[in-house]
């Protein structure tokens, strides 16, 4: 009789919990048409401080080639509640997509959510803040003093096509596991290069024309780091990794867990802090 009575309570208590679970989850958002947004953000007196702020999707960022607006592009989506949002405080300013609670578990293939977007020539300091999603990223000829990129699992590819004609004291990458390229680095013009990551695939190519003297620090776990380094530019490398395997080409000194090459003009000085993974060094 107690076992039944108990069975009884048990199983309306299930029910109750059932009932409330279903009260409580709103209504999965369905899409409508696609909406394009235009985005015009005029230049501000001074330096500016710009940062995208991106959940999932498509995000697009490529040089404008004028001084003037801040930010041109487009924006496209087809849930309401994404629409990105602009905020100015003087030269600070933000391009933020719209707070979407994925609740109710939606398709994320049903979601549509694209920026295209072009930067001026002015000087900036860029945060972007993203999550998971698929990046493209030209940032050649912008004036960067800083770089700050933070982002969740994603596939994306930086390319400082041609050279920054600011001086960048820091650029900042910090990813979950991915798959990242950042292509023709010696072009960035940064002084400190942090670059951070979960287990992935990860391309440093130190392409370009160093400007001056640079280092960077690789903080990863479990991954394969590449490392294109150009003939001739002078470079220390040191793998601080009890279960990597490294691999270079002829032409470097190896001293322990040190690698090195003589080369001409500014020189390259990488420590590498890896879980487990491999390093390669090409050129």
């Amino acid at each position: 009789m107690h076992k039944k009575l108990t069975l009884a309570i048990l199983a309306l208590a299930v029910a109750s919990l059932a009932c409330g679970l279903q009260t409580n989850l709103p209504a999965i958002k369905t899409p409508v048409p696609d909406v394009v947004d235009q985005i015009n953000i005029p230049t501000p007196d001074g330096d500016a401080s710009l940062t995208l702020s991106f959940g999932a999707g498509k995000l697009t960022v490529g040089p404008l080639h004028a001084a003037s607006p801040l930010v041109q592009g487009t924006a496209t989506y087809n849930i309401p509640d994404i629409k990105p949002e602009i905020k100015t405080d003087g030269g600070i300013i933000s391009l933020s997509q719209g707070n979407y609670q994925m609740n109710g578990f939606p398709s994320l293939n049903n979601i549509k959510n694209e920026w295209d977007l072009k930067l001026g020539a002015s000087p900036m300091a860029l945060t972007i803040n993203a999550g998971a999603y698929e990046g493209h990223y030209d940032f050649g000829g912008l004036a960067l003093t800083n770089l700050t990129i933070s982002d969740g699992a994603s596939q994306v590819t930086a390319d400082f096509s041609s050279p920054n004609p600011q001086k960048m004291s820091i650029l900042s990458y910090k990813t979950g596991a991915s798959n990242v390229t950042l292509k023709n680095l010696g072009n960035a013009n940064f002084a400190s290069l942090v670059f951070e990551s979960g287990a992935g695939n990860y391309t440093l190519d130190f392409g370009g024309k160093l400007q001056r003297d640079c280092s960077v620090n690789v903080r990863s776990g479990m991954s394969n780091l590449t490392l294109v380094i150009p003939a001739n530019t002078a470079a220390t490398v040191k793998v601080s990794s009890g279960l990597s395997n490294v691999q270079f080409p002829s032409g470097w000194d190896k001293t322990g867990d040190t690698y090195t090459r003589q080369g001409s003009g500014p020189a390259l000085t990488i420590v590498i802090e890896m879980g487990a993974g491999n390093v390669q060094i090409t050129q």
